[in-house]
């Protein structure tokens, strides 16, 4: 078995997201590792009628806030940790996640989880369970 050499962690700049890459952070300080910070978004979900409502721009005004939300990160942490860097892709989060993990062989996925249980959960689902079933490497799941 490897140690984690590539870390890949799914945030959505969240309070819990920001918990799941301070930790990747100290993980990778002591093994010496990168870690890929993901974001990803989707357009809102509209019927097929309302879908003329979104234009071009808001479309890059979508990609162009993840982005500026991704630089605000990166400066942030990289105060303590240089060797990250970060991706925004447009797409749903489990998808994103394991594309970019399997394009960086990844040897480790970091992703927070809110927690959710019961009906909540049922609804919503859990990207963080899904990630887990899917991964091609070791998850770990930050709560």
């Amino acid at each position: 078995m490897n140690l984690p050499g590539n870390i890949v962690v799914g945030t959505d700049f969240s309070e819990q997201a920001e918990k799941a890459v301070a930790y990747a952070i100290e993980l990778a300080k002591r093994l010496g590792a990168h870690v890929h910070l993901v974001n990803s978004w989707l357009m809102p979900a509209a019927s097929m009628g309302e879908a003329a409502l979104f234009s071009a721009e808001m479309i890059d005004q979508l990609q162009a806030d993840a982005e500026t939300a991704m630089k605000k990160a990166l400066a942030r942490h990289r105060e303590v940790f240089t060797d990250i860097n970060g991706l925004v892709m447009c797409g749903d989060a489990r998808d994103v996640v394991i594309k970019v993990a399997a394009d960086k062989h990844a040897e480790l996925i970091v992703v927070g989880t809110h927690g959710r249980h019961g009906l909540r959960r049922a609804l919503l689902g859990s990207a963080a369970e899904s990630i887990v079933r899917t991964a091609p490497c070791p998850v770990l799941v930050v709560r």
